[in-house]
């Protein structure tokens, strides 16, 4: 099991837990399912409208799969990321601490996600 805590400065912070694995489990479905208030639009990694900031909140860092190429290139068109700073992550496997909620399939790990 998998520790997600939202935090947003107009809500009150809320822990849910997910179910690490499935491989389905985006943050997103997680969020809406928990009423946590995460802007989206498409639902589908094209937008960037469900950007989040995501940080690990144990010793384990790899904070989901890797970015999809639709979180590469919507990250890089929002200034989030650049494309050196994703050749640099995937060379050094390093995670992002920039994600789309709707891509970012949950790990058996504990994140914080900025929304």
């Amino acid at each position: 099991m998998a520790n997600i805590t939202f935090t947003n400065p107009g809500y009150k912070d809320k822990t849910v837990y997910a179910t690490a694995g499935s491989h389905t489990e985006t943050v997103l479905k997680i969020a809406k399912a928990n009423q946590i208030p995460i802007d989206f639009s498409c639902g589908d990694g094209d937008c960037g409208t469900c950007i989040i900031k995501v940080s690990p909140l144990s010793a384990k860092a790899r904070m989901g799969g890797p970015l999809t190429d639709k979180e590469k290139s919507v990250l890089v068109e929002h200034g989030k990321l650049t494309r050196a700073e994703i050749q640099k992550m995937e060379v050094d496997d390093l995670p992002s601490p920039w994600r789309l909620a709707c891509q970012m399939i949950v790990r058996d790990e504990d994140v914080l996600v900025e929304y």
